[in-house]
C-alpha cells in the first residue's frame, strides 16, 4: 500500500516535470494524454485502495522521512490515509482527469497548450499535498501550491491587463487568509507539542470546552478557511477569477481549491466540537454568504459569473452544515456539487465554445437545437443545483435543511428560500441560453455546432454522476439508515461528541415533520420551475442591457469591488504613495546627504594626503607643537 500510495502523488508531479521540461517539442495531443493519464491513473489507484479500505479501517500513516525537530517536538513529511483523505482524492483525481481529458479539445488552439497542461498537473499535485498530508504542515505546503497554481491559471491569458489583476487579487485575498492559518498551525504546535492529525486529536483534551485558546486556534483556522472557500467578506476573488479558461473555472470552482476550507474544518472537527461559539459564527457566516452570492447571480448576464456566485452561494450551504457539525453533510454537499457543478462548468465552456467565445447570454438562445449534447447534459445539471427530486442536489442539500430545522426553524426557512433562489437563477441561466431565438451575430450563427467527443464524453460521465451521486448517502429514515453510505463511512473521522450532536439533532426532527419538510422543497422546486419558465420561454422576457432598482443592485453585486477597492485598495495605494515620497523625500535626501559630506571631507583630505612627505613632516610638527602647548597651558 505504501507504494501505492507514493504512485498516486507521484505520477501528477511526474507529469508536470515531463510536460514543462519536453512539452513545447512534444505534439498537443501527445502533451495532453501524457497529463490527463497522469491524473487518471492516480484516480484508478485511489478506487483500488478505496475498495479494499473498511469504513472501520485504522488511518494508514506513511512516515518519508523525518522533516526537523524543535523543542521536542517531532515533524515528520509523510502523508495518512483514511476515509476523509480517500475521499477527497477519488474526488480531486476523478473530477481533474475528466477536466483533462475536456480541456484537450477546449484549448487546442492556444499557443500556450503545454504550459496549461503543465500547470494543471501541479495543481492536482498540491491539492493532492494538500489533503493527503500527516500534518498541519503538509497541508499549508500544499494550500499555499494550490494558492501559486491558481494564480498561474486565473492569469493564464496574462496578455490581458485585466486577467492579470483578476490572478493578483485571487492570490492577495488569500495570502489574508493564509495568515490566518498560520498563526493557528503555530498555535496548535505550541499548545500540543505537535503537528500531526492524530496526535492533535488525542491532546485536544487539554483545551476547555469554548476556551480562550480553543476560540482563538478554531477562529484562526476558519480565516484560512474564508480566504480559500470564499465566504464573506474574502470572497470577492472568486467570480472574477472566471477570467481564467473556463476547465480552469471547473478545476477551481467545482471540486479542488474552493473545498479546500470545508476540508480542512472537517479534518479539524475533533477541535471545532470544543468551540461551540464559533461554529455559531460559521453558521452565520455560512448563512450570509449563500444570501449574497444567491442575490446576486439573479441578474448576472455573463454565464461564467452566475456559475461563479452559484459556487460561492452553495459554498455558503457547505460551511452551514460546518457549524451544524453536520460535518458528514458537509462533505456530502461537497461531493454532489463537485458532479453537477464541473458539469455546469464544462457545459458552459462548450456553450462558449460553440458561441466563438462569447459570454453574455443577452447574445445567445436557442441553443439547444445546434449543440444537443451540451444542452441535455446542461439541464440535467440544473435540475441537479435547482433541486429535482432524487438527484444528487436535492438528495444533500435536504440533508442540510433538516439539520439546520433541528437547530432552529429560522435557519430551515431562510435556507428554503435560498434554495428557491438558486432554482430561480439557475432556470433564468438555462432557458436565456437554450431557449427562444438565436441573438448572436450571423458569425456566430454560422460557427455553432457541438463540441468533439473529447469534451462531451466528460460531459455525459458528470451528468451520470449527478442524477446517481445522492445515492451514496440517502437521507437517514431510508432502510433506517442502512443506505447512509458516507454518514458508515467517514464516521472514524468524526470525534464521538460531534458524531452524538448530528444524529441528537437529526433525530430530533420526526419522520412526519421530515416528510412534510420534504415535500415543501419538491413543491417550491416545480412551482419556481413553472414561473421561471413562464417568464423566459412564454412571454420570452430578455435580460436588460441595464437595470434599476433591486435588480441594479444585484446585477452591481451591491457594488462590493467599489467599496473595497475605495476602503483597502484605495487606502493601501496612498499609503503607498505617502511612504513612496517620504522614501524619495527623506530617506533619499538623507542618504543623499551623507554620501555628499564623505565625497566634500573626501575631496578636502585629498589636499594634505598627496603623497609629499615634506607636508606630513609638517603637520606631524604642527600636531606635536599643538599638544604640548595644550598640556603647558593646563
Amino acid at each position: 500500500m505504501e507504494n501505492l500510495i507514493y504512485t498516486i502523488i507521484l505520477l501528477p508531479l511526474i507529469g508536470f516535470l515531463f510536460n514543462g521540461f519536453f512539452g513545447k517539442y512534444l505534439p498537443k495531443v501527445l502533451v495532453g494524454s501524457i497529463a490527463t493519464l497522469a491524473v487518471f491513473s492516480s484516480f484508478c489507484i485511489a478506487v483500488s485502495l478505496f475498495l479494499n479500505f473498511d469504513s472501520d479501517s485504522q488511518p494508514v500513516i506513511v512516515k518519508t522521512f523525518e522533516w526537523f525537530r524543535v523543542n521536542g517536538m517531532q515533524v515528520n513529511f509523510g502523508f495518512q490515509i483514511d476515509q476523509l483523505s480517500l475521499m477527497m482524492v477519488m474526488i480531486i483525481t476523478g473530477i481533474g482527469s475528466l477536466i483533462h481529458l475536456y480541456s484537450i479539445g477546449y484549448m487546442s488552439h492556444d499557443t500556450g497548450f503545454y504550459k496549461f497542461f503543465t500547470y494543471l498537473n501541479l495543481f492536482i499535485f498540491s491539492m493532492l499535498l494538500l489533503v493527503m498530508g500527516s500534518n498541519y504542515l503538509i497541508l499549508f505546503i500544499g494550500w499555499e501550491g494550490v494558492g501559486v497554481c491558481s494564480y498561474l491559471l486565473i492569469g493564464f491569458w496574462f496578455q490581458n491587463w485585466e486577467y492579470g489583476k483578476a490572478a493578483r487579487k485571487a492570490f492577495i485575498m488569500n495570502r489574508i487568509g493564509d495568515l490566518g492559518l498560520l498563526i493557528g498551525i503555530f498555535l496548535i504546535a505550541q499548545q500540543t507539542n505537535s503537528l500531526d492529525y492524530i496526535s492533535v486529536a488525542n491532546n485536544a483534551g487539554v483545551f476547555g470546552m469554548d476556551s480562550t485558546i480553543i476560540i482563538f486556534i478554531t477562529l484562526s483556522l476558519f480565516i484560512g478557511a474564508v480566504g480559500k472557500s470564499a465566504q464573506v467578506p474574502l470572497y470577492t476573488w472568486l467570480p472574477d477569477a472566471m477570467a481564467g479558461p473556463t476547465p480552469v473555472s471547473a478545476l477551481i470552482h467545482a471540486a479542488t481549491m474552493v473545498t479546500a476550507g470545508i476540508y480542512l474544518i472537517v479534518r479539524s472537527n475533533f477541535l471545532y466540537t470544543l468551540a461551540p461559539s464559533v461554529q455559531d459564527i460559521i453558521l452565520l457566516i455560512g448563512l450570509l454568504t449563500a444570501a449574497l452570492a444567491g442575490f446576486y447571480a439573479l441578474r448576472q448576464n455573463d454565464i461564467k459569473k452566475v456559475l461563479a456566485y452559484s459556487t460561492v452561494s452553495q459554498l455558503g450551504f457547505m460551511f452551514v452544515a460546518l457549524g451544524l457539525g453536520a460535518y458528514t453533510t458537509a462533505m456530502f454537499h461537497v461531493m454532489t456539487h463537485a458532479f453537477f457543478k464541473a458539469l455546469l462548468f464544462l457545459g458552459s465552456g462548450s456553450v462558449i465554445h460553440a458561441m466563438s467565445g462569447e459570454q453574455d447570454m443577452r447574445y445567445m438562445g436557442g441553443l439547444r437545437k445546434y449543440i444537443p449534447v451540451t444542452h441535455w447534459t446542461f439541464l440535467i445539471g440544473t435540475l441537479a443545483i435547482s433541486g429535482m427530486p432524487l438527484f444528487s442536489g436535492m438528495i444533500s442539500k435536504d440533508e442540510i435543511l433538516i439539520a439546520a430545522f433541528a437547530k432552529n426553524p429560522a435557519f430551515w426557512v431562510i435556507l428554503f428560500v435560498l434554495a428557491a433562489v438558486t432554482a430561480t437563477y439557475m432556470f433564468r441561466l438555462y432557458y436565456l441560453t437554450f431557449y427562444g431565438d438565436f441573438r448572436g451575430s450571423e458569425e456566430q450563427k454560422h460557427h455553432l455546432h457541438e463540441s468533439p467527443l473529447n469534451m462531451t464524453l466528460p460531459l455525459i460521465v458528470l451528468a451520470v454522476l449527478s442524477v446517481f451521486g445522492g445515492f451514496f448517502n440517502l437521507p437517514h429514515f431510508v432502510g433506517h439508515g442502512h443506505f447512509s453510505f458516507l454518514n458508515q463511512w467517514l464516521s472514524p473521522i468524526i470525534t464521538e461528541q460531534g458524531k452524538s450532536l448530528h444524529e441528537t439533532s437529526v433525530l430530533a426532527v420526526d419522520f412526519t415533520t421530515e416528510m412534510l419538510l420534504l415535500s415543501l422543497t419538491i413543491i417550491m422546486f416545480f412551482t419556481v420551475w413553472f414561473i421561471v419558465r413562464n417568464i423566459y420561454v412564454n412571454k420570452a422576457k430578455l435580460p436588460l442591457a441595464e437595470y434599476s432598482g433591486w435588480e441594479k443592485l444585484s446585477a452591481k453585486t451591491l457594488y462590493d469591488n467599489k467599496i473595497y477597492n475605495a476602503l483597502f485598495v484605495k487606502t493601501a495605494e496612498g499609503l503607498g504613495k505617502v511612504l513612496r515620497a517620504f522614501d524619495k523625500n527623506i530617506l533619499d535626501s538623507t542618504a543623499q546627504f551623507i554620501g555628499d559630506g564623505a565625497e566634500d571631507s573626501g575631496r578636502a583630505m585629498k589636499k594634505f594626503q598627496n603623497g609629499n612627505v615634506e607636508n606630513y613632516l609638517l603637520i606631524m610638527a604642527l600636531a606635536v607643537g599643538i599638544i604640548l602647548i595644550i598640556n603647558f597651558l593646563l
